[in-house]
């Protein structure tokens, strides 16, 4: 929906085609070729948090084995099916079967919106810990707004901080 907003800072938007329509298919087209024609290009895949969007990643496996790519999983703590160190492990396990490549390490992006304080990312980094020794994965990297990052305490993962550009229409008032 906002293709020119992203346009507008440097980033090409390559989306599925179906995109926009309400049909939800693991599909990223044949445009997206376009990214492994041009390794210098920093590129990132999106598809959903899910092993159906994962499925989309396994159909370009060959192409990911030549190019120097690597897969982080990212865990918002209070998304659905990413609440526990339980649910967390299984479904990127899952992720990994279907994406047919396993992950170089977690990020943390347990947030709230808005709502976001040091609390909520500091409870994601704890259970993302677990997962990380039970998995044996680095978490490499902190998600969210700089006023938040910035108060947190000293961890060992590289901190990046999110502005938040748009707003679902409820969260605007």
């Amino acid at each position: 929906e906002q293709h020119q907003l992203l346009r507008d800072r440097g980033v090409q938007l390559i989306h599925p085609p179906y995109a926009l329509t309400g049909v939800d298919l693991p599909v990223l087209g044949a445009e997206v070729t376009r990214i492994f024609a041009a390794p210098a290009l920093k590129t990132v895949l999106d598809v959903g948090g899910n092993d159906a969007g994962a499925a989309a990643l396994g159909v370009y496996k060959q192409h990911f084995d030549q190019q120097s790519a690597d897969m982080y999983y990212v865990v918002n703590l209070f998304r659905p099916f990413s609440e526990t160190r339980e649910q967390i492990i299984e479904l990127l396990q899952r992720i990994e079967r279907r994406a047919r490549m396993k992950p170089a390490g977690l990020i943390n992006n347990a947030n709230l919106g808005d709502w976001t304080d040091i609390d909520q990312i500091i409870e994601g980094q704890r259970v993302l810990e677990d997962v990380s020794k039970a998995l044996d994965l680095p978490i490499v990297a902190i998600t969210g707004k700089q006023d938040v990052l910035k108060r947190l305490p000293q961890m060992d993962a590289t901190l990046y901080p999110i502005e938040r550009l748009l707003k679902p229409e409820w969260m605007e008032n």
